[in-house]
């Protein structure tokens, strides 16, 4: 099945949790993410078919109001995202890593599922906003040139919107690095 997902990012953590179970009672989504990430912000990341999720974002910008500091609907989300999400997506060996960082949550999410569709990569995490200051920050791998793809289609979005923070490729990395990550 193809999914959409739909994100709202408030800067009131009442006003999210608020938010979020109006979100869920309006349209049939699942609610794969309802949480403070720093500094002081409360996300809310949905998924479902597009029409769900449309209904359920505009909900949640209706009652977020003045609360709302950032949305997104992504129709047709590469497989590996909601996984990615979750840090689940299984890993073996690789060949390269390659590591997107932005200065939002939104530009995260929509450069992964760029990154996964540009090359035959595994996201490895998506990291939201948790512990990092609001920023957020994707891992991937898979062999050297397929991540240097992804990588470069991931910071295309990040820098067209002005968020990228940094990008690299680490080719062959170190088996302790490596099992960090997982």
């Amino acid at each position: 099945m193809i999914k959409t997902i739909g994100l709202i990012e408030l800067n009131s953590i009442a006003k999210g949790i608020e938010t979020g179970d109006a979100m869920v009672k309006t349209a049939n989504v699942e609610l794969l993410k309802a949480h403070s990430v720093c500094p002081g912000k409360y996300i809310l990341l949905i998924c479902g078919d597009v029409g769900a999720v449309e209904t359920a974002i505009e909900t949640g910008i209706k009652i977020g109001g003045g609360y709302v500091v950032d949305h997104l609907i992504l129709p047709s989300i590469h497989p590996q995202l909601i996984d990615a999400i979750h840090g689940t997506n299984s890993v073996q060996e690789v060949s390269a890593i390659g590591v997107l960082e932005f200065f939002n949550i939104a530009t995260s999410i929509v450069a992964a599922d760029a990154a996964a569709k540009a090359a035959a990569v595994t996201l490895m995490e998506i990291r939201l906003g948790l512990s990092i200051g609001g920023k957020s920050f994707v891992t991937l791998c898979g062999d050297v040139s397929s991540v240097q793809e992804a990588v470069e289609a991931g910071a295309t979005i990040g820098k067209e919107k002005g968020m990228l923070v940094e990008k690299c490729v680490i080719p062959s990395p170190r088996k302790e690095l490596f099992e960090k990550l997982l």
